[in-house]
């Protein structure tokens, strides 16, 4: 077997953190804190104007030191230039992965099959400034010449989640003039909803869909183009309220749009790696291509710190590799996103596509079946509401739950003491999982003894803490490229491909052929299995269209 094939669980330094894990089992975060005083400084790192407090880990300088040593084994570092470079690392789609490159200054150059792609890139940037300020002065003007006013973002997956989340990131900078509305769901009550109260006369669709073909988005699409011309019975409605981010500009002009109305973006750009390419044009136009372009710089910054720095030093290698030593050794199965920032509300939804449908993979890219756990299941609330709902589980359930605590130093709205509140609990939740609280300490405080054991906290509970100064839009991009590398460390050691999605293919590919069986008036043989048939049926005879199947 060549070392390139070779799974993680054979290299030496897996088989290192397996016998290093027997000893670190039971050690207690309070142990480690005590045998050495300087820990929680020892155990941070700064980059990028990001601080990560990760001593409150089940790890020591050995625990860090076999990590790195996997991280090199597996090819880490040449994994990381391999993507930088262009090279075609989504091997089951032979794609190159360049979600890096909509965030690359302008001097620099990456060329992709022959061709330099960072002056393509700025292209685009610069029309979606020119729509932008367009849309934001009251220029562009609807078919009744009124100014657009209501932005509303057809989208799925990364075409929505994306949007939705930096738009609710960065509420604080953006146009309050303007209504920012979201629809995805094909279910008809996101549609119904969202317009609910708009004039059709100010209202501005932007369909994102990269194929212009996604079942939901094209439906919604269709749904919202009826609802125009129905309101307004104007022969120019489509070309003036409605515009596009796709690569499939024949589908989209069949659609009804105007080629010039496209704003394009890349086969090389992922779906959940987009909302920094044009499928973030939504986000543009509510905090301003100032403010959009320094979120870029953000990403950028991160991004260079990923590809220089030493592992023991590297934000999201040391995240990637942490989560994995949860994962595949004390086999924890889900991680806690806990931002203290209300604006960050959809961030962890957000984190559930990037890190699940990266890494939810069950074969390596040579085909394999893996031989370890992959990805695991991300998932968190902003605080302090969290405290008040999932936290006892976390503090006193059977099920060991890593956390990502994140918060930021100075406040976007301050108001009286309310920041210091909000971050005394995020320090105070940290602590109380690391530490906890010891029977002996319970009773101290003069409990009855029936009582303490329900009022005992075992401690031992690992989280790290993430702090940025303040929420800019700089911020929210070095916060999403720091998540992105994580996830991309750890593909790279369970040896995935990250950046491909097949997993979401075969529901679809049902779908399809049941539509159809729902909607036909007439006899229809079901040929699915008997639950299937059956539910068909039911849903049918509620409908009143069954006539015998």
């Amino acid at each position: 077997m060549s070392a390139a094939s070779q799974p993680p669980t054979e290299r030496p330094a897996w088989k290192a953190l397996e016998a290093h894990y027997q000893s670190m089992q039971n050690r207690h975060l309070r142990q480690l804190f005590a045998d050495d005083p300087e820990r929680g400084e020892r155990f941070a790192v700064e980059a990028a104007g990001v601080y990560l407090d990760y001593s409150k880990n089940r790890i020591t300088d050995e625990t860090i030191r076999l990590l790195v040593q996997l991280a090199d084994e597996c090819g880490l570092r040449d994994r990381i230039d391999a993507m930088f470079n262009g090279e075609k690392i989504n091997v089951t789609e032979r794609r190159a992965v360049l979600h890096t490159a909509l965030r690359a200054p302008q001097r620099q150059s990456i060329v992709v099959n022959g061709e330099d792609v960072v002056p393509q890139v700025h292209a685009v940037l610069d029309k979606m400034a020119d729509f932008s300020c367009r849309i934001r002065s009251g220029e562009w003007k609807g078919c009744t010449g009124k100014p657009a006013r209501n932005i509303i973002n057809i989208g799925i997956g990364g075409s929505e989640l994306g949007p939705v989340m930096a738009y609710e990131a960065l509420r604080y900078y953006s146009r309050r003039d303007l209504t920012f509305r979201f629809i995805s769901n094909i279910d008809g009550t996101d549609f119904v909803e969202a317009m609910h109260g708009l004039d059709a006369e100010e209202t501005l669709f932007i369909i994102s869909s990269k194929s212009f073909v996604t079942l939901e988005t094209m439906t919604n699409a269709s749904t919202a183009r009826d609802w125009v011309l129905k309101t307004l019975q104007h022969p120019g409605a489509i070309s003036r309220h409605f515009v596009a981010v796709s690569t499939n500009v024949g589908k989209v002009v069949k659609f009804g749009i105007d080629a010039e109305n496209v704003f394009g973006f890349w086969d090389w750009v992922g779906g959940r790696y987009s909302m920094d390419s044009a499928i973030g044009l939504s986000t543009m136009i509510a905090i301003g291509p100032e403010n959009f372009r320094a979120m870029l710089d953000g990403f950028h910054q991160m991004d260079e710190h990923f590809r220089t720095a030493p592992f023991e030093r590297n934000l999201p290698a040391l995240m990637g590799l942490l989560g994995l030593w949860y994962n595949n050794f004390f086999g924890a199965q889900t991680v806690a996103v806990l931002p203290y920032e209300r604006y960050l509300k959809r961030f962890p939804a957000y984190l559930q596509q990037l890190t699940m449908e990266s890494n939810g993979k069950h074969v390596t890219l040579d085909g394999a079946e893996v031989v370890c756990q992959t990805g695991p299941i991300y998932w968190g609330e902003p605080g302090t509401n969290g405290q008040h709902s999932f936290y006892q589980l976390i503090h006193q359930g059977t099920k060991l739950i890593p956390c990502n605590f994140i918060g930021f130093s100075q406040p976007l709205n301050p108001l009286g003491r309310h920041h210091d509140l909000l971050m005394a609990n995020l320090f105070a939740q940290a602590e109380a999982l690391a530490f906890g609280k010891t029977p002996q300490e319970v009773s101290a405080e003069g409990i009855p003894a029936w009582q303490v054991p329900h009022r005992t906290f075992e401690g031992n509970r690992p989280s790290s803490t993430i702090l940025l100064e303040r929420l800019t839009p700089a911020a929210l991009g070095k916060l999403v490229a720091l998540y992105e590398h994580s996830v991309f460390t750890q593909g790279t050691i369970w040896k995935i491909d990250s950046f491909d999605q097949w997993g979401v293919e075969l529901g679809k590919a049902l779908a399809a052929r049941i539509i159809p069986e729902l909607e036909a008036g007439a006899n229809c043989q079901l040929k699915h299995d008997s639950s299937t048939n059956a539910l068909i049926r039911r849903y049918r005879r509620s409908r009143g269209l069954l006539q015998g199947s």
